[in-house]
């Protein structure tokens, strides 16, 4: 297994690959992946988010800050950020976590506490009764509101709590509400598509219920509404009637109906599996519900860690299964929520057993990075495409970025042990015990 000075040099390494390719146009941009043909880049339209753009390098100068102080090149970065995420926080209309304003509040946040005002307050005026309306269109002519974590209403709550402050409490009452109304019932509980009325449910945490219901249940709690818990909770009874939980574990079909897409039809992801959804009970035991339809929330959270832990990640054991290594979609992503398991529960057999997989994802993007003099990057697969690997990628969800602060936390765990300082962000602070947080107020 790999010593902790091991993961933490690959992680600086990484970071050093994705610096060397931060460029400046009118602030700092980041191309999302770096073609091998050398072809010349410009800044994206998403070239600010948390998803794929400089937002996304906040967590990770936090994450480095955690080891050693930032260079001078990573605090004039940060100052960058922080400028350019502040004066273009007037005029963006995109309020989500991963996509916009939200995502933009998280970083300043993050890098210059207090900051965040300015983007908290554009969301605040952009709020309608029924969410915020997206700049995606998912339909012909449709802005309508999202509900999910990563581009709806879900991450903008989410986010709203997290920061605090003035605009915190107006923001997450009406989201709340919106969700509320937004809600299907069904034969299980209560169910959000994506978007109200979608068809084709992903209804796992990044898109899904789970997410929703997460960011109700923490709402709930903060806002002290009864509504938003109880609605959380029957989210969570319909992931029950749709999931399974045989073999001691509990997993929720990536999409129902099953996608035409060639998916598999369970994942063991942050996005789309039960890393992300173990987040759900987590956060209604933050919201002091002990029981789901005669389960133990706790035990659901432990059944979706046995899920990931029976399932062979990180092995790629077919075309399709593991073909990721990033925070959305792969490897690092369920490391970190193995992490955030592993430091929220007593000391023993199962939390060492959460470490131990934690390291086997650590060891498995030592196994596969792609390393020189100008640092270490990975290279992802898809499968379907008739040159299946793919270009490296930069940014938080999918490439360089993301890893580099896993491996980073992952290295100061190892030396350290379980109080090891957590770098928390809006998607994941319940998941971790209070004093651990680095944000927390």
């Amino acid at each position: 297994m790999v010593t902790y000075d091991a993961y933490g040099e690959l992680g600086e390494a990484a970071w050093s690959w994705v610096l060397s390719q931060v460029r400046e146009d009118e602030g700092p941009w980041l191309p999302e992946s770096v073609p091998e043909d050398g072809q010349a880049m410009a800044p994206a339209k998403d070239r600010d988010t948390l998803y794929a753009g400089i937002a996304g390098l906040a967590p990770v100068l936090a994450e480095i800050a955690q080891n050693r102080q930032l260079s001078d090149r990573e605090q004039a970065l940060a100052a960058g950020i922080v400028t350019r995420l502040s004066e273009e926080a007037e005029d963006r209309r995109e309020a989500s976590l991963y996509e916009g304003l939200a995502g933009d509040a998280m970083a300043l946040k993050l890098l210059a506490p207090g900051a965040e005002s300015v983007a908290l307050k554009r969301v605040a005026e952009l709020a309608t009764g029924e969410g915020w309306k997206t700049t995606h269109e998912f339909e012909p002519d449709s802005d309508a509101p999202l509900n999910d974590l990563v581009m709806g209403t879900s991450g903008v709550v989410l986010t709203a709590v997290w920061a605090g402050g003035e605009f915190a409490e107006r923001i997450a009452a009406t989201g709340g509400e919106a969700l509320l109304r937004a809600a299907d019932r069904t034969e299980g509980g209560l169910d959000w598509g994506m978007a109200p009325g979608s068809e084709s449910r992903m209804p796992n945490y990044s898109h899904g219920t789970a997410g929703v219901a997460a960011a109700l249940a923490v709402a709930g709690a903060a806002l002290g509404r009864e509504d938003f818990v109880e609605a959380a909770v029957r989210g969570a009874q319909h992931l029950l009637f749709v999931g399974s939980l045989e073999s001691n574990g509990f997993i929720v079909p990536h999409t129902i109906p099953p996608s035409k897409r060639e998916v598999e039809p369970v994942t063991y992801t942050w996005c789309h599996g039960p890393a992300g959804t173990s987040h759900l009970f987590a956060a209604l035991s933050h919201a002091g519900v002990a029981k789901v339809a005669g389960q133990e929330v706790g035990e659901l959270r432990h059944r979706c860690l046995t899920s990931i832990l029976t399932s062979g990640v990180p092995e790629r054991l077919r075309p399709g299964f593991w073909d990721n290594d990033g925070r959305c979609c792969g490897t690092a992503g369920v490391g970190d929520v193995l992490l955030d398991a592993a430091q929220d529960c007593e000391e023993g057999p199962w939390a060492e057993r959460l470490v131990q997989a934690a390291r086997r994802m650590g060891d498995a993007l030592v196994e596969r990075t792609i390393q020189d003099e100008a640092g270490a990057r990975w290279r992802f697969l898809e499968h379907r495409k008739e040159a299946p690997l793919l270009p490296p990628g930069t940014s938080w969800m999918q490439g360089a970025a993301g890893i580099a602060a896993f491996l980073l936390r992952l290295s100061r765990f190892v030396e350290t042990g379980p109080n090891a300082p957590v770098v928390d962000r809006p998607d994941q602070w319940w998941a971790v015990p209070a004093h651990l947080r680095s944000t927390s107020s």
